[in-house]
């Protein structure tokens, strides 16, 4: 029987909180435990600074995106993560800071939200993640021509050909 995800965090959580201290441990020991309290801070304060700013430009994004007729997943998607990693610089703790950080920078921003299509993808459908994010451009490559037979209904019909491809974003 395959457990889900969500069984795994009253492990995860406590798990984190050891990691959280053994980091803060060495950081205090590296730079000295006022200028890592004083890093913690300004850590936290900006990431609660950082979540209203990613509210509403999420929210301004989404009402663009709805005004344009255009689909409003991809601003949906790039706010929520934005959302999660202002969210995650304002718990204090150093693992958690550096990860939010890193959700707020173009490059983990970009990862991310991809991540969050291909999820999308696999547990929404094709249909549904194409309303959501708009349609995808395939890009076929086929190394021999296809050719259509027309058989009789009362004979078997061949295989179909694979065609080869890659989806371009």
């Amino acid at each position: 029987m395959r457990r889900s995800r969500l069984a795994y965090l009253p492990i995860a959580f406590p798990l984190l909180a050891v990691a959280e201290i053994v980091v803060f441990l060495a950081v205090a020991d590296a730079i000295g435990a006022l200028w890592a309290v004083l890093l913690l801070v300004a850590s936290c304060v900006s990431g609660i600074a950082l979540l209203r700013r990613e509210g509403v430009r999420g929210f301004r994004a989404f009402q663009e995106a709805v005004r344009a007729g255009r689909p409003p997943g991809g601003e949906v998607s790039n706010s929520l993560i934005g959302l999660f990693g202002a969210l995650l610089l304002a718990l204090p703790g150093f693992l958690t800071g550096v990860a939010g950080l890193l959700l707020l920078l173009p490059p983990g921003r970009i990862l991310a939200r991809r991540g969050v299509e291909r999820f999308a993808q696999r547990n929404l459908g094709g249909a549904a993640t194409g309303d959501l994010f708009g349609p995808r451009r395939v890009r076929v490559h086929q190394s021999d021509p296809v050719t259509v037979v027309v058989v009789d209904d009362d004979q078997p019909r061949p295989p179909a050909a694979a065609i080869e491809g890659e989806i371009v974003r």
